[in-house]
């Protein structure tokens, strides 16, 4: 039997694929990621699609292997069934050492997705001395200007890649002996609120009619009006647009460059066959069907995320092929030896995908009935919604409600144009839910503390 892998797993926050180099996008966002698709042993998936519309959802199907509407997070549970096993408790019985470092409330012990990491941290302003350390903390201050906003007292405005780095650059050192290892790190950036550190703050803003500083004011109070100005119809102005996406653009760039700064460093030490994998939980909404953020709407704005691979010579999948997360990570464990029972993703080795699934939880429209009791909800299902895509189509569905959609117009609902594709897709996604997206539906409590529940509530997650 092969030697099993290391592997490393990195999740950005909010980051849709064609905000990205490797995407084609006109900015060059992500160089740091495009160097490690174009080395030796790395690549570029270009059509990776996330199980689910938010970290909730898609980061507890990386860390479990299966759908949202299986492992119910946030849509009949708060913590994960303790009758599912974790991808680390998986790899853990097959003799590996886990380690997880967290930055989102959602991925920690709030939510059971701790469970199975030999070591796991939830990385917060309440956190922040027993984590990383007085010396790792000062050395932060020291550079507050090159990593974050400066001195301020809005910690909406601070970054924390840095802080990602040092501890991982840590923790490291304990890894990588006999024993393989599984490492999940899942950084917050790029999502909102977008205000990337001071040296990147210029970065995008030539040719706005605004400074710099005035466009991340911009950004800043867009995070804090989302529900209004959705409400009200997304009247922003073309100058607040273009500022909003230069300074998210921003982040990425910023983010991109941590990242690659891990990567060098994880090359520089002496560890057996490595797997890398970096890619988004999710992406973001910039005025699609009038939203910002990643509510609501299920499409390729939120669902097409970046996925780069480095060390996974073993695998010959088609670069452009449909992939999920659930695919890889299925496909590490088992090259892992770990017991692949019950996980949902394809063998990467064995099979091509012709389809991915893409969900989300019961709508919430109060946020902008409240602000605007006219607000059109009509357009928008109220349901679960369950998203079936293909290479050329996109069927959505939910209780009592359906639409298809021709690529790439993901508005215009093309049933009656096309009545054998939908049908045949409605067929296939029926089946699907009554078997591999049936709910585990215990009512798992949320062991959500009050300060993970306030940095919720910071990224806009809660009122």
């Amino acid at each position: 039997m092969a030697t099993p892998p290391n592997i490393l797993w990195i999740t950005l926050d909010s980051v849709r694929a064609d905000h990205t180099t490797m995407g084609g996008y006109d900015r060059d966002t992500t160089p740091n990621l495009q160097r490690i698709a174009d080395s030796e042993s790395g690549e570029y998936l270009s059509n990776c699609f996330a199980a689910g519309n938010a970290t909730a959802l898609s980061a507890a199907s990386i860390l479990t292997g299966v759908y949202p509407s299986h492992h119910g997070l946030r849509i009949a549970n708060e913590s994960i069934p303790e009758e599912l096993d974790t991808v680390a408790e998986r790899l853990g019985d097959a003799g590996y050492a886990t380690a997880g470092l967290s930055r989102n409330s959602y991925v920690s012990s709030g939510t059971g997705l701790d469970r199975g990491f030999d070591r796991f941290e939830w990385l917060a302003a309440s956190t922040f001395l027993d984590v990383l350390g007085p010396e790792t903390i000062a050395k932060y201050f020291l550079n507050i200007r090159s990593h974050s906003a400066g001195v301020t007292h809005d910690t909406a405005k601070h970054a924390t890649p840095f802080l990602m780095n040092e501890v991982a650059k840590k923790w490291f050192t304990d890894l990588g002996g006999d024993e393989p290892f599984f490492f999940y790190l899942h950084y917050n950036e790029p999502h909102r609120p977008y205000y990337p550190p001071l040296p990147y703050l210029d970065r995008y803003t030539d040719g706005l009619n605004i400074s710099a500083e005035e466009a991340a004011d911009i950004a800043m109070r867009v995070h804090y009006d989302m529900e209004e100005i959705v409400a009200d119809g997304y009247d922003l102005t073309e100058t607040e647009q273009r500022a909003i996406e230069a300074m998210y653009d921003a982040e990425i760039a910023y983010t991109d460059e941590m990242v690659g700064r891990l990567f060098d460093h994880v090359q520089s030490l002496d560890l057996d066959d490595t797997v890398v994998v970096i890619t988004a939980d999710h992406g973001e909404l910039f005025g699609e069907r009038g939203m910002l953020a990643h509510r609501i709407v299920i499409n390729d704005a939120v669902t097409h995320v970046p996925l780069v691979v480095h060390g996974l010579d073993d695998v010959d999948y088609p670069s452009d092929g449909l992939v999920q997360h659930l695919d890889l990570m299925r496909t590490l464990a088992d090259m892992g030896g770990a017991s692949t029972d019950g996980l949902q993703g394809i063998d990467m080795r064995q099979t091509v995908r012709e389809r991915v699934i893409s969900q989300r939880q019961g709508a919430n429209f109060e946020p902008y009935l409240d602000r605007n009791p006219d607000f059109d909800t009509t357009q928008f299902h109220s349901d679960m919604l369950t998203s079936l895509r293909t290479s050329e189509f996109r069927y959505e569905k939910s209780e009592g409600r359906s639409r298809l959609f021709k690529l790439p117009d993901e508005i215009t609902d093309v049933t009656t144009e096309h009545p054998d594709t939908a049908s045949e897709l409605d067929d296939a996604l029926s089946e699907w839910l009554s078997t591999d997206g049936r709910l585990i539906a215990t009512g798992e409590g949320s062991e959500l503390t009050d300060a993970m529940q306030k940095q919720l509530q910071d990224l806009g997650y809660m009122e």
